[in-house]
């Protein structure tokens, strides 16, 4: 299905087009089973654990990710 196939949404505005969206995500968001997870996507998430357990010591926690950002502005 496409917008045009829809020809109502062209008569929203934007802020209406941005809750119909978000009314969409959400439906689809309530049954998370339904959406599959790609292989490529469970493989990558493998890669990080692996990464992380190899070399703990290598990575930043969240407080101080935002340290770092904070100083970079």
């Amino acid at each position: 299905m496409r917008v045009s196939d829809i020809p109502e949404i062209d008569r929203l505005s934007t802020p209406e087009k941005i809750l119909l969206v978000e009314d969409l995500w959400d439906s689809i968001a309530a049954d998370e089973s339904s959406v599959p997870v790609p292989q490529s996507h469970m493989e990558e998430l493998d890669r990080r654990i692996k990464s992380y357990k190899s070399h703990p010591g290598n990575f930043l926690s969240l407080r101080e990710l935002r340290g770092k950002i904070d100083r970079r502005k």
